[in-house]
């Protein structure tokens, strides 16, 4: 599961790096915004790809999950990211359960 939800996430950040030129030349918004906003998405996507899926830290997850919302959210400043936010929460959920259908059980 980590290698799969750290995966998501990895890719997510590059997405999103790369969705803050286009929100500022096509969605007109402000650069500080767009920067600060996407660099905030993008750094905590990084963060969590570090603590996902690692044992006794379910909140990861959950953390995950609520990236997952922000950056659906995004859409807002670029319209695309709905559904590029939509395709990875589905990334996302395909991870979690696969990680967990194929990781050893824990005594």
């Amino acid at each position: 599961m980590r290698q799969l939800c750290g995966t998501v996430l990895i890719m997510e950040a590059i997405v999103i790096g790369l969705a803050i030129p286009v929100a500022i030349t096509i969605g007109h918004a402000e650069p500080r915004v767009a920067g600060a906003a996407g660099g905030a998405l993008a750094v905590a996507a990084v963060l969590l790809a570090a603590v996902a899926g690692r044992p006794g830290l379910r909140w990861a997850l959950v953390a995950g999950s609520a990236l997952q919302l922000c950056v659906i959210a995004a859409g807002a400043l670029v319209p695309v990211m709905y559904a590029l936010g939509v395709v990875f929460a589905g990334f996302w959920v395909l991870a979690i359960w696969m990680g967990r259908r194929w990781d050893p059980p824990r005594a």
